[in-house]
């Protein structure tokens, strides 16, 4: 007796799924953040070189890169990587950035302000500073920085002090500025003028908002990718993509029937569901990602191999369809999560010791595999279920079992 019920159920979730899939899957998709190899950007790997006064330690590590961050959030550029490598090394990776060779200076440079009285005496330094400082243009519209300082009363002390003498303002070693101080100045509010452009009163007022870096950074090697570049491999990326996923769907529909049309819906399903992780967790998608997606998709299908396989083998024994699903379901659970469990614990590996993309990588895959787990052993089997349950197919040979072979 066919069970009406069961079949509805089938078509509601299938009908649900294909819907949402339809509505969003492609809003879903253009929310998802690109890295640098899939809109062009670039990559700085920076050697950490302890200065005079700061020594070579993890924190002040931290502190370079929670610095580098403050500068690259000023910049405006979304979604930057900054990871520390090897103790001694940051990666800084930026997608979707248009003047590279100005965002590497302000990034690498070491932004140490000085103020400098005529005697050779450091008086004051960047941190007395606040974090307000704006390029503003002169009574004869040239550029300059206006500054604050965290201790008014300080800063007046000192005009007082060197009152119609010169006070060198030095950025990194070079003065940029030597004004003759003119008046006492007690409400801490100054302006650095000697700016040659716009531009460079921008960088400075961004470079003593973000802070000195507490170590000096000297640049390895870099890797630039163009923006058309970048659009290159995203395109052949989502045609392998879509490819493959082609193949896939037609194979298991011709050998296994009405089963491998389940197989496509749970892969749907775990298409649409990995791509709103990504979203939601605000993951950067790049090529090595895009190919830890690919790999789960083949987790998922060879999990749903693996089920209709032992499927298949109940079949030849001469059992009905429902006691044939439900024995090779349950013969097939343990090779699916040994498989599945084994590649998790690889990839746990390369992220631990993996840097850069292979992080990327192995992250992208643990997501895609937990994913695949849950679409392949509980959406799959059990609409797999329904439709055994349903009594409505009862040739075998729609479940992929050739006459010829059952007993």
């Amino acid at each position: 007796m066919i069970k009406w019920n069961k079949i509805a159920v089938l078509a509601l979730v299938t009908v649900f799924i294909f819907g949402l899939v339809l509505y969003n899957g492609v809003d879903q998709a253009r929310k998802i953040n690109l890295g640098l190899d899939l809109q062009g950007g670039f990559e700085v790997l920076y050697q950490a070189v302890a200065s005079t006064d700061t020594e070579l330690t993890r924190e002040n590590l931290q502190s370079t890169v929670a610095a580098i961050e403050e500068r690259i959030n000023r910049l405006g550029v979304a979604e930057p990587s900054i990871d520390i490598e090897a103790n001694n090394r940051i990666r800084v990776q930026l997608a979707g950035i248009a003047e590279q060779d100005d965002a590497r200076a302000i990034i690498g440079t070491t932004a140490k302000l000085e103020f400098v009285a005529p005697d050779g005496q450091v008086v004051m330094t960047g941190k007395d500073l606040k974090s307000n400082a704006k390029y503003v243009p002169d009574e004869l519209n040239q550029p300059t920085v206006a500054i604050s300082f965290q201790e008014p009363s300080l800063f007046a002390d000192i005009t007082r002090k060197y009152l119609h003498q010169v006070l060198a303002i030095v950025l990194d070693g070079e003065i940029i500025s030597a004004p003759t101080i003119q008046v006492i100045i007690s409400d801490g509010n100054a302006v650095i003028s000697g700016m040659s452009s716009v531009t460079e009163a921008n960088r400075i007022a961004l470079l003593l908002n973000s802070g000195s870096l507490p170590l000096e950074l000297q640049e390895v090697n870099s890797t630039s990718v163009g923006a058309s570049l970048g659009q290159i491999a995203l395109e052949k990326a989502l045609y392998a993509l879509v490819i493959g996923s082609i193949l896939i769907v037609l194979y298991m529909i011709v050998y296994y029937r009405v089963p491998g049309l389940i197989a496509v819906i749970s892969l749907v399903a775990y298409i649409y569901l990995v791509i709103s992780l990504f979203v939601i967790l605000d993951f950067t998608m790049t090529l090595p990602g895009i190919a830890a997606v690919l790999l789960g998709i083949g987790m998922a299908v060879d999990a749903n191999i693996l089920t209709y396989e032992r499927v298949r083998e109940e079949l030849k024994k001469g059992k009905t369809v429902l006691s044939s699903v439900i024995t090779g379901s349950k013969k097939s659970l343990t090779t699916i999560l040994d498989a599945n469990i084994t590649t998790i614990l690889a990839a746990a590996v390369l992220f631990i010791f993996g840097s850069g993309p292979i992080k990327g990588f192995a992250l992208t895959l643990i997501v895609s595999i937990v994913v695949s787990m849950f679409t392949a052993v509980l959406i799959s089997r059990w609409l797999l279920l329904l439709l055994a349950q349903s009594n409505i197919i009862k040739n075998t040979q729609l479940f992929g079992a050739k006459r010829g072979e059952l007993k």
